[in-house]
Order: C-alpha cells, then sequence, then structure tokens
C-alpha cells in the first residue's frame, strides 16, 4: 500500500447496482474503485494489479466469493490482501465459512454507509501496517544478505530470538582468511579515492564467492576478507566449500587482474583452518558483530601470513576432509605465533570440478588448472598432477616452507 496514491479497492459484485452504490460511497472518500463482475475476473484483476482492499460478494456465477478468497490465500503474493465480505446471508454458518475461507470481515446487507466506511478504514490500517512491517523485512533482508548467505538470512529471520542475541556456541566450522598482497605499497603510490575505488573493486569480485559457497561474511580487515562455513546453518562439506571459496576467489582474481592492468602487482594469499571455535554475537545490546573466536581463527589466520603470493594454505583437519577433490602438497610443517607446536599443513594445488562444473567441462583431465601455470610447459603440467610416489618424492628431495622444491 502506498501512501503517496489513493487506496485502491476491487469491488466484486455480480449486480451492477451493487457496484455503482459502493463506487458512489467509496470514490467520493478518495479511494480508486475497480469492479469485478464474478469470482474468475476478479482473480485475473488481482494478478494484474494488487489491490489494497477486496470487497467481496458471496453468491456469483462462475466461483462464488468462498473460492475466490480460498484462492487467494493460497497464493503468497495475495496471501495478506484484506477481504471485506458483503452478503445478504445471514445464517450464522456462512459467516463462519466465510471467515474460514480467508475473509477478514463481514458486512451483511443491505449495509449502513457509516459501518461500511469505518470497516473499510480499519481493514485498510491493517494493510498499512502490514506492508510497513513487510518494507522493513524486506530491509533487514537485504542488509543480513550482505554479510551472510540468502540461505542463512532466512535462518536468522526464521528465529531472530535466538540468532540475534548476545552469546555463542561451540560450533565445528571452517575459516578463511583472505589477503591482497602488495596493497599497502600500491597504495602509497595513489591518491586515496583511487585506492578505495581499488579495493572495493576486489572485494566486489571475491565476496560474492563467499555467499555462492553458503559462507559467512565476518569481516573485512583493511585489505582482507574473513569468511567462515559451518555457522549458522552447518553442512558435511563445510571445508570443501571453504576450499572451493579460495579456489575461485584465486581464479577470479587472476581474471580481474586481466582486466585492470594496475593490479598485476597485487597477489592474494589464503588460508583454512577447520575445527572448534565459539561462534555469536560479540559486542553490546546496541551494536554486536557475529563472528568465530577461538584457536581455529587464529590458526586461520596465521596460515594466510605464511601463504606466499597466490598460495592457499589449508590446515591437516581440512585436507582430511577435502583430500578426495583437490591435490596438495604437504609443505614442511609451519611455527605459527601462538602455537607452542608446529602445525601441519598443505598448499592446494589443484581442486576438481564440482559436479555443476563437470557437466561443462570438455573431456580430458579431472582438476583445474592453477591460476598462472595455464602456460607452464609440459615438464611444470607433470609436477602439478603428480602422483602419491611422485608427491613422495619430492617430500624426499625437501620440500620447503611453502611447498617449493630445491
Amino acid at each position: 500500500m502506498n501512501p503517496q496514491h489513493a487506496p485502491r479497492i476491487l469491488v466484486v459484485d455480480d449486480n451492477a447496482q451493487n457496484v455503482e452504490l459502493l463506487e458512489a460511497m467509496l470514490i467520493p472518500q478518495g479511494y480508486e474503485v475497480t469492479a469485478a463482475y464474478d469470482g474468475l475476473q476478479a482473480l485475473e484483476m488481482v494478478k494484474e494489479a494488487s489491490p489494497d482492499l477486496i470487497i467481496l460478494d458471496i453468491m456469483m456465477p462462475k466461483m462464488d466469493g468462498f473460492e475466490v478468497a480460498r484462492r487467494l490465500r493460497q497464493q503468497e503474493e495475495t496471501r495478506a490482501i484484506p477481504i471485506l465480505m458483503v452478503t445478504a446471508l445471514r445464517e450464522l454458518r456462512d459467516k463462519i465459512r466465510g471467515l474460514e475461507s480467508g475473509a477478514d470481515d463481514f458486512l451483511s446487507k443491505p449495509f449502513n454507509r457509516i459501518e461500511l466506511l469505518a470497516r473499510v478504514r480499519s481493514l485498510l490500517r491493517i494493510k498499512q501496517l502490514h506492508d510497513e512491517l513487510q518494507a522493513k523485512n524486506a530491509l533487514l533482508e537485504r542488509v543480513l544478505n550482505r554479510y551472510v548467505s540468502e540461505e542463512i538470512t532466512r535462518e536468522i529471520l526464521r528465529d531472530p530470538e535466538h540468532q540475534l542475541r548476545l552469546g555463542g556456541q561451540h560450533c565445528r566450522v571452517s575459516v578463511l582468511f583472505a589477503d591482497i598482497r602488495g596493497f599497502t605499497s600500491f597504495a602509497e603510490r595513489r591518491d586515496a579515492a583511487h585506492v578505495l575505488e581499488s579495493l572495493n573493486t576486489i572485494f566486489n569480485v571475491l565476496a560474492p564467492i563467499v555467499f555462492h559457497y553458503g559462507g559467512t561474511l565476518d569481516k573485512y580487515l583493511g585489505d582482507a576478507i574473513m569468511a567462515f562455513y559451518g555457522a549458522p546453518i552447518p553442512t558435511e562439506n563445510d571445508p570443501e566449500r571453504a576450499v572451493r571459496t579460495a579456489w575461485d576467489m584465486r581464479l577470479k582474481f587472476a581474471e580481474l587482474q586481466q582486466r585492470r592492468p594496475e593490479l598485476q602487482e597485487l597477489m592474494i594469499g589464503i588460508g583454512i583452518c577447520t575445527g572448534e571455535a565459539v561462534v555469536g554475537n560479540v559486542g553490546s545490546e546496541q551494536r554486536m558483530d557475529y563472528t568465530v573466536i577461538g584457536n581455529t581463527p587464529n590458526t586461520a589466520k596465521r596460515l594466510q601470513e605464511a601463504a606466499q603470493h597466490g598460495q592457499i594454505l589449508i590446515d591437516e583437519v581440512t585436507y582430511q576432509a577435502v583430500s578426495h577433490v583437490v591435490e596438495a602438497r604437504e609443505i614442511e610443517p609451519l611455527v605459527l605465533k601462538g602455537r607452542s607446536e608446529p602445525v601441519r599443513a598443505y598448499e592446494v594445488v589443484a581442486v576438481a570440478p564440482s559436479a555443476e562444473e563437470a557437466l561443462t567441462r570438455p573431456e580430458g583431465g579431472s582438476c583445474l588448472v592453477s591460476p598462472g601455470r595455464e602456460n607452464a610447459d609440459s615438464s611444470a603440467g607433470e609436477e602439478d598432477f603428480h602422483s602419491p610416489d611422485q608427491e613422495g618424492e619430492a617430500v624426499d628431495q625437501g620440500v620447503k616452507r611453502h611447498g617449493r622444491p630445491d
């Protein structure tokens, strides 16, 4: 219901005199009135232009008012339209039947003009409140969709009392940190407007990938992104979705660099860790941040910091969960800040196509080539897709801290 326009009322009655009488009462009050003369015509008119109120007769040819009301209530887009039934039927059972069919109010013929207008105003007020609530929910949904996928937004709106309160719970999550390497020096040589535009361009490419794979965008950290998978809605393949996000980020970032040559001096480094963490709302009642805290995100951050340009580093738990869909090189155990023991880590070098990608992939090869390696010679390709035996040989020869042979 648009407050800038006159409320639209659809009058449905097979008697032309009744329609004219209602028009004579409603139009002088500033209402925009249209008419339908049977139930089927009414449904077609509602489909073309949704009214703010329907004044509905019951006894009509082709389709009676009971059936019209039932059909309107069955459709999501017409479910909230108020229905005022106006009828000569006076039996209590008829009124009950009308209310059960979906009518919001009842008025018996012959009716009083003042009573009619009072009921019309009451129902239009309810419609306006409903529309305002819908607009606020739509705005809330758009805001939430900036941080989480649509699936997670629906879960939050389904149970906001639980999802939007301070506190948290222990969850098994996969946490991803992606950092733009070289951005500090890039920014020092450019004006602030150019720096901000470049960063937003990068994030506009990377952030949608998080949502595509059902992740939660935790926050932007300067020139880095933090995201996690497994909360508030856990799935069986959260580690895989995190790795596929990282892989697509690297691919899409390389494509962006082709379109924006000035970004070619930048690189991306990504770290992923899977494990238990506390997930929930941190802050105050006025402002809170839905985030993940604990050893798992800390380790993911350290892996991202250890990653060289273009690398995706994952921890042991993540590797075990995704080893069936990735090729990865175990690198020398990393001594990470805050960890007393070295952490086993792996560099992801190839990812098998998803089921959707496999349907459109040409024959030959089961893994995607790493970005930047498409033009490598055949020997480099053999290194990328080595067998388990070859991997063992590479390790024996001495794989350096970031998985590079001596």
